[in-house]
């Protein structure tokens, strides 16, 4: 292993796994590597299946009649919010989670509509968390969907849409029990997990005070089978990596993302986000095991038995984006089964399934230190020395933009007095150029693999701005009470100006006192809604604090209550996310912005790369294609083709595996920021993709369209 955090326990694994393998169960690769899973018929699992390869033996739909895709069917959910859904195909029959996290079933041959159910009828909850999927699962006869929304996860019979009352209580269980901390947490789950013999294994999504967990639940009962503390607590193996009294200050390093499961070996993988709070991290300075982690844990217990950390001490907001992939590679004269896992910064670690051994050699490089005092980096972070990096590294004089004379000088002047460190710049207090950027490089439509050890995935070029900033005045006198808790609490999404992103991911705040009323905001702050995560866990005065602000009050010195002012409060706060655009709102460095890569996992090579999506303005002004920011994931299929849409023109395209080459586009209602699933139903084989439009744009929609062959 390569880090000294691993090291003690890496014999006594190896010595374990062997003693496994002589008793036949096979973990230490002394059986045929598994062979590859392949989603056939059905699309039962998120992104295909336990192994989150996004891969179909499908081939009725080839690279000869790609071109004679058609639309099938169309089904409008009648939502307007992101629309993210992976959705499954179960014996004709197709299940999705609208924009609003209502569970429709309807025919997958036709779009004929068959039930819906409402979680909202059960507990009502404006937290719907950008839902991505749901979870399926067959009990003798009765097939079972698992949905979540808010802080519930409900089971629901397939054939008809009403709960299974023996499930839980009633039907459904609160996420936050069974976290093993104080109380029950606001917590929620927007990324389904997979199923492993008689259990479901899921992440969570916490708040950053919140230590975060993967955990085993009882598919029929809903009773939790076991649970792994993804931020160690006391005394447990990666404590060592943390301050004194750190759980005092600190959460997350959670797994919101997915996970994939080796199902023949009972190995689950698992991917980590940063720990909390996000950019400062002053109060936990170490390595901060196991978040920004690969971890593989026993499936029938959680036990750990290996990990590996791509990013230590996080402060850059550079959580583990996607699932791990699971894929088998040919690597120096023998198949290896192995586990990829793709980064923001574009990176791609590859590890032997078993012992946790990376395929290619991972350097620990030094990155700048930080620039600001009480705040440290970590002196070093991992890169895998194959395959190469999947975009550009850092940010130069050769990045300005080329796409206009204004666009250039935008450029040159901006990096002029702002300047790039690549993807760790330290923290300091002047604005500095953040390439590769917070969403990615790789994001959370995962990656697909097929059976030849090729990786395909899609990536982002956008560069953004990084800066911490005080919570106190220039003067450094105290700025008002509710102003240093809106800037800890709020600043990093609506903006120190509380204007929020100029693309409109977050909303403008400072009207807000003329749009809604005292009490819907509070309870707003209280429970979230939306992509906004629940800030219950704020002190009563601290929320009301922020609330006085954003109504221009002054909070009363009798709200400050002792510990909720003065050093109590974090010295900086990270400025807000904010994309460094040019003067026409294009991404100010020089194309691709967006790119879909084939990556030769056998020789740690890349096959090829080709933009993803267009600006037809830009097309019609003479400049080639650009690529275009893009969220959602591609299928790949035995007919040598990898279906994609993600990007940001509304486009659908099927591409050739081999080549790259684009053999079929088709418009979409709106931009369809999912990852698409492919099936078959009485023999014909149909793709269906979830289009419901951007967080950058003002245009949403729910739309399901299905495409098939020409009669």
């Amino acid at each position: 292993m390569n880090y000294p955090s691993s090291n003690h326990s890496f014999q006594f694994l190896k010595l374990k796994l062997l003693i496994i393998c002589l008793l036949g169960l096979s973990l230490f690769g002394c059986e045929k590597t598994q062979p590859h899973e392949a989603a056939g018929a059905d699309w039962a699992h998120y992104l295909g299946g336990p192994a989150s390869n996004q891969y179909s033996s499908l081939d009725q739909i080839n690279k000869e009649n790609v071109k004679k895709l058609k639309v099938a069917w169309t089904f409008d959910t009648e939502e307007s919010a992101n629309y993210q859904v992976n959705n499954l195909i179960v014996d004709g029959k197709l299940f999705t989670a609208s924009p609003r996290s209502r569970v429709i079933a309807l025919d997958a041959a036709t779009g004929e509509h068959i039930w819906t159910f409402d979680p909202s009828t059960v507990h009502d909850s404006s937290a719907d968390s950008d839902q991505r999927g749901v979870m399926y699962w067959k009990d003798g006869d009765h097939g079972r969907i698992l949905t979540m929304k808010g802080n519930y996860l409900y089971t629901l019979d397939a054939a008809t849409g009403q709960l299974v009352t023996s499930f839980g209580k009633q039907g459904w269980i609160h996420l936050g029990e069974g976290m093993d901390v104080e109380g029950i947490p606001n917590v929620h789950l927007n990324t389904p997990g997979h199923i492993y013999k008689d259990m479901f294994i899921i992440g969570i999504i916490v708040s950053e005070n919140v230590p975060g967990a993967v955990r085993a639940f009882d598919l029929r009962t809903g009773k939790r089978k076991w649970i792994f503390h993804s931020l160690p607590r006391p005394g447990e193996p990666g404590s060592e990596t943390w301050p004194e009294n750190y759980l005092e200050k600190t959460g997350g390093a959670s797994d919101w993302s997915g996970l994939a499961i080796d199902i023949p070996r009972g190995i689950v993988y698992i991917s980590t986000e940063t720990a909390g709070p996000d950019f400062y991290g002053a109060d936990r300075y170490g390595e901060n095991l196991f978040a920004n982690s690969v971890v593989a844990l026993d499936a029938n217990t959680g036990e750990r038995l290996w990990h590996q950390q791509l990013v230590h001490h996080d402060l850059w907001d550079l959580d583990n984006p996607a699932p791990p992939t699971l894929l088998t590679v040919q690597h120096e004269g023998k198949k290896i089964d192995v586990v990829a896992q793709g980064t923001k910064m574009g990176l791609l670690f590859v590890f032997d399934r078993v012992t946790g051994e990376p395929l290619w050699p991972i350097e620990e490089r030094p990155v700048p230190a930080s620039k600001i005092d009480g705040i440290e980096t970590w002196p070093t972070q991992p890169f895998p020395t194959k395959p190469p990096a999947l975009m550009r590294q850092k940010y130069t004089e050769n990045d300005y933009s080329n796409i206009s004379p204004k666009a250039e000088l935008v450029s040159k002047d901006v990096f002029s007095q702002s300047g790039n460190y690549g993807g760790y710049p330290p923290p300091s207090l002047e604005q500095t150029i953040m390439f590769p950027g917070y969403d990615g490089g790789m994001e959370w439509g995962g990656s697909a693999a097929d059976p030849n050890g090729i990786l395909y995935v899609n990536v982002n070029e956008i560069p953004w701005f990084y800066q911490l900033v005080p919570t106190k005045k220039s003067d450094g006198s105290p700025l008002s009470y509710g102003e240093s808790a809106y800037r800890i609490s709020c600043a990093a999404c609506h903006g120190i100006d509380r204007k929020g992103s100029p693309s409109g991911d977050f909303p403008d705040l400072t009207d807000v006192s003329q749009r809604l009323n005292e009490d819907f905001v509070r309870q707003f702050i209280t429970h979230g809604g939306g992509r906004m995560p629940a800030f219950d866990y704020l002190a009563e005065g601290r929320q009301e604090a922020i609330i006085d602000f954003l109504f221009a009050r002054e909070t009363p010195v009798s709200k400050e209550k002792e510990g909720e002012i003065g050093e109590d409060l974090q010295p900086y706060v990270f400025r807000g996310f904010q994309r460094f655009n040019d003067d026409e709102g294009y991404p100010a460095i020089k194309p691709p912005w967006g790119t879909l890569n084939a990556v030769d996992l056998n020789t740690g090579t890349i096959k090829w790369k080709v933009p993803l999506g267009e600006y037809e303005e830009l097309t019609e002004r003479g400049i080639p294609i650009t690529g275009t920011e893009n969220y959602g994931g591609p299928v790949v299929t035995a007919g040598g083709l990898i279906f994609i849409a993600a990007s940001s023109d509304e486009k659908f395209r099927v591409f050739d595996k081999e080549t790259g080459e684009i053999l079929w586009e088709h418009d979409l209602p709106f931009d369809g920021h999912s990852t698409p699933s492919t099936y078959a139903v009485n023999g014909k084989q149909y793709v269906v993709i979830s289009a419901g439009g951007s967080k950058m744009k003002p245009d949403q929609g729910g739309m399901l369209v299905a495409f098939s062959l020409e009669e």
